[in-house]
């Protein structure tokens, strides 16, 4: 049970969601997935903040998430929260078990909307992690780029993309998209990475 499925709670904190993007300056931009099944992409991510306007984004869109999360934040009493807000805790460690786990979830459920930060982290790293598309590509769903761009103070829904398997020519499309997309803090952000495919290495 999360706050999504509250009858009660969930309309409230919609509206909550919608004060907060109003006083920071913030506003949504493009449709959602009219689908049942997908992984949204969370990017950037450079700041804890991405959280909040994450949820934020998903109570004005109306779409009940769960939100891979690092698993070192589920300590008590954030963990409890952390749950019942949508938010799964996420070993990095065990990537290969994640991405496995999470398509045998797609296979089990009638509806399923997967957030997953491809970064992995807030902290800088060199290159996007590929979970997202494997997950997406196994499960057969497709792939919602999803943003929040602090620079123009803008979140949503960008293009929704069908992995093809072939994922050189997908990223290639998906880099395209956050190219001129900034993070909070943008010395942190990374883009999506260029495939040794791509270079011929």
């Amino acid at each position: 049970m999360t706050i999504h499925q509250s009858s009660i709670i969930s309309p409230l904190v919609r509206w909550l969601a919608q004060i907060i993007f109003k006083f920071s300056g913030w506003k949504t931009n493009g449709e959602k997935p009219d689908l049942e099944k997908y992984v949204i992409i969370a990017a950037p991510h450079t700041s804890n903040w991405d959280f909040l306007f994450t949820l934020c984004v998903a109570f004005i869109y109306r779409i009940h998430p769960l939100i891979m999360m690092k698993d070192t934040w589920f300590f008590w009493p954030l963990g409890g929260i952390f749950r019942w807000l949508g938010a799964i805790p996420i070993d990095r460690t065990q990537s290969n078990n994640i991405v496995a786990q999470s398509i045998a979830a797609f296979d089990q459920r009638r509806k399923l909307i997967l957030v997953v930060p491809p970064s992995g982290t807030r902290n800088r790293v060199t290159r996007w992690k590929t979970g997202f598309y494997h997950i997406a590509s196994g499960a057969n769903v497709p792939i919602a780029l999803g943003f929040l761009d602090y620079r123009r103070k803008v979140g949503g829904f960008g293009p929704v993309i069908q992995p093809t398997g072939d994922i050189v020519r997908d990223m290639i499309e998906i880099r395209r998209f956050y190219g001129d997309i900034s993070g909070k803090y943008p010395g942190m952000q990374i883009h999506p990475p260029v495939l040794a495919a791509e270079t011929g290495e």
